[in-house]
């Protein structure tokens, strides 16, 4: 019995193999996709919690205005919908005790651009407003912002962020309200594992550069009905096919050329165009023992991962009515009201947040010092009793904890050295997934533009070379005077 067939072979039903598959299927090529979960979606996924018989996210996703490729494929796929864009963020941090006070205070710091001052200072007002930082502390911040803007990296010997800052003069109350603060959210590591470009790139693409990229964009709906249900229905209006539950045992390579691939069940299926979308810690468990290139993709074995930790919380009223919030000086990092954003929301079996805890490594394994999950539950709920006295007295009607344990690559200095081309030496075989050479750190917009990259190459091999992805953003008039961006 011979094998089947098919013109392009997709494994991994992630994002970057989503963005693959759309970007290909867009244009009449042929695809298979084979996800070898029951769903789409790969870390950006949802699970059913029985006891509030809802469907929780395994972490909350966010995007930024300075995702532009992501937040183009959301409008391809016609999810962009399902979005909610802040233009305002709260940052939640201590008050200096008065003279009559009990104890910690907590203030609600609104975080908004300027409409009259133009980029890169529509932030300065937001910025010189966090009553967490004295004066003299926002000057000095002000001064190693503009430093870290002028800073040109060298990739072959790039210090720590935590190095650069200690040596820049940045305080250590600076350093944990605010470094800490930003760069642990955005790139889901500590300060001392977070390489000087990486964090260099959050700051400029993301506050300096241009006037909206700093916003959040957030989900109205679970993940599952974004990458499951909408995306799946696209890619099969548009011929692809999409087989779930579904794995990939080998893929086949005769010499120079891929020739497809084997399943878990030992069918084949001949291709010539495959692309491997799986996370970098599967990819060599997926090729034969030898391959053309084989030496140049060892990198990705030292690719370091770290855990982000979500804890989900049901209460029996509302403890507070802001959407999200980010906090400062506690474990808890940033809250989610999920009764308030998501879109035909029920709080029947409570009021539901989210808190998200980046960079969890004290949580998980031997550093969690021996504290259970319900220990480290009711620490957060201690946190958010401090800051929003209403959870006091409210029931804690249900909850749960999930850490996501290889949730994104370590962003640490030599990292861009260590990830491959989407192109590789076997002629037809390519990569995609957030851990290759984007450009970019481990996040949607990463992994979205692997995919249109590996799509671009692919298509170039098939005769119909296009440029795909959105030439770089433009910077402000001002962005490009002030620090020459």
């Amino acid at each position: 019995m011979g094998a089947s067939q098919s013109e392009v072979v997709i494994i991994g039903g992630g994002l970057a193999g989503l963005a693959c598959a759309v970007t290909l299927a867009d244009r009449e090529v042929p695809v298979s996709l084979f996800e070898s979960r029951p769903r789409l979606g790969g870390r950006a996924s949802s699970f059913a919690d029985k006891q509030s018989e809802q469907l929780i996210d395994n972490c909350q996703h966010v995007s930024m205005g300075c995702c532009f490729e992501f937040n183009r494929f959301c409008e391809t796929v016609g999810i962009a919908g399902f979005f909610q864009r802040a233009s305002e963020l709260y940052f939640i941090g201590p008050e200096p005790a008065g003279p009559e006070s009990k104890g910690e205070q907590f203030k609600v710091n609104r975080f908004a651009a300027s409409p009259l001052l133009p980029a890169p200072l529509h932030l300065l007002p937001a910025f010189g407003g966090l009553s967490y930082l004295s004066w003299s502390e926002k000057t000095e911040l002000a001064k190693g912002l503009k430093q870290l803007a002028l800073e040109k990296t060298d990739l072959e010997n790039e210090p720590t962020i935590a190095d650069w800052l200690a040596d820049h003069g940045q305080s250590a109350n600076v350093i944990n309200r605010f470094w800490n603060v930003v760069l642990v959210s955005a790139l889901s590591e500590s300060l001392d594992r977070i390489s000087l470009s990486h964090a260099r790139k959050v700051f400029v693409d993301g506050f300096l550069r241009a006037r909206d990229s700093w916003q959040v964009l957030i989900p109205t709906v679970p993940l599952e009905h974004l990458y499951g249900t909408v995306i799946q229905d696209f890619l099969k209006q548009r011929g692809a096919k999409i087989s779930l539950q579904t794995g990939v045992e080998k893929i086949r390579i005769d010499g120079q050329q891929v020739t497809g691939i084997q399943l878990r069940d030992g069918s084949k299926i001949d291709s010539q165009r495959v692309v491997l979308a799986v996370p970098h810690q599967r990819v060599f468990d997926l090729l034969p023992a030898e391959f053309p290139g084989c030496e140049s993709l060892t990198g990705i074995q030292q690719l370091e991962s770290a855990p982000i930790t979500s804890v989900h919380l049901w209460f029996d009223r509302e403890i507070t009515s802001l959407p999200h919030a980010v906090f400062v000086d506690t474990l808890s990092q940033w809250m989610f009201n999920r009764s308030r954003l998501m879109q035909n929301a029920s709080t029947e079996t409570g009021f539901y947040y989210q808190i998200v805890i980046s960079a969890s490594h004290e949580l998980t394994g031997s550093a969690r010092q021996g504290r259970t999950q319900s220990e480290i539950i009711g620490e957060v709920v201690r946190e958010l009793a401090l800051i929003w006295p209403e959870a006091n007295t409210a029931e804690l009607l249900h909850s749960r904890m999930v850490t996501e344990h290889q949730a994104v690559f370590s962003v640490k200095p030599g990292v861009e050295q260590l990830r491959p081309s989407q192109r590789t030496e076997v002629a037809g075989l390519y990569l995609a997934g957030d851990w290759t050479s984007t450009g970019w750190p481990a996040t949607m917009e990463g992994a979205v533009r692997s995919g249109i990259q590996a799509a671009e190459f692919l298509l170039a091999d098939l005769g119909q070379p296009e440029t795909i992805l959105l030439p770089p953003a433009q910077t402000s008039f001002l962005s490009k005077i002030l620090f020459r961006l």
